[in-house]
């Protein structure tokens, strides 16, 4: 398949009919579909030839509504193409461009094995998740104590695979697979090593495991959300492919009026 219809298949099986995911609420919205509950976003739209202004209009008061903020994901080939303009007129802002990337699983092999020294462990218990949850907390400088409720509840989730990577006896790396079922797209999230660590192997070592499982479970393509400026270069020389740029347009909630 060509980047193009490998985009429109993600479109259609990710975006305008995504899966089940434990937490979420999917509904549509005539040219929109929203996400609602542990995230609050647009995670499609089709406004080619529809009233653009009144679309964001609505889906500004229906979140304003229910009292949270939301993010519209915006895909470089979303219609029309200047729906980012169109968002900041009406308050939102961007936050950092990634780069939507695939890497197909039928056509190549990822290779990597871990650097001597590492291990790398599928976590199965709550001392495995604690280890997940203290080492992307490292890794990216905040604290991501959520995971802990999020991934807590679906250990025995065949839809999801949750990887930490040991070295000198302490976690140094982590991240996970989402694996819905009835799709072709894996999807690679959160993978991140401590600064100690970096720059040895591991993360190239970690989506090697994920890919291996995705492979062995029948899926044919592999999505990353990636970073230019870290991990897009890594997948890059691994064999991932450039889809297309993705950016989250984000409107805050309504802060609360102040007590009189």
């Amino acid at each position: 398949m060509s980047a193009s219809e490998i985009l429109a298949l993600y479109d259609a099986q990710m975006r305008a009919a995504p899966p089940p995911e434990a937490g979420m609420r999917y509904e549509r919205d005539g040219a929109v579909v929203r996400a609602i509950g542990a995230q609050n976003c647009i995670v499609f739209s089709d406004l080619a030839g529809v009233d653009v202004p009144a679309v964001i209009a609505a889906q500004v008061s229906f979140f304003r509504s229910i009292g949270t903020e939301v993010e519209w994901k915006v895909y470089g080939h979303d219609l029309p193409a200047d729906l980012g303009r169109q968002l900041a007129a009406a308050g939102f802002v961007p936050g950092d461009p990634e780069t939507l990337m695939v890497f197909d699983l039928a056509a190549r092999t990822l290779r990597g094995a871990a650097p001597a020294g590492v291990e790398i462990r599928r976590v199965t218990d709550a001392a495995g998740l604690a280890d997940l949850v203290a080492v992307s907390s490292a890794a990216f400088g905040r604290n991501d104590g959520w995971k802990m409720e999020a991934f807590g509840s679906r250990l025995a989730d065949a839809s999801l695979g949750l990887y930490v990577a040991y070295a000198n006896g302490g976690a140094v790396s982590g991240a996970r697979v989402e694996l819905p079922p009835g799709r072709s797209f894996a999807g690679l999230w959160g993978g991140g090593t401590v600064p100690a660590y970096r720059r040895r192997g591991i993360y190239r070592a970690l989506v090697a495991a994920r890919a291996e499982e995705a492979r062995r479970r029948g899926y044919r393509y592999l999505t990353v959300d990636s970073r230019d400026a870290t991990s897009r270069p890594i997948l890059e020389k691994l064999g991932f492919v450039a889809l297309t740029g993705i950016t989250g347009w984000t409107l805050a909630a309504e802060a609360s009026p102040a007590p009189a």
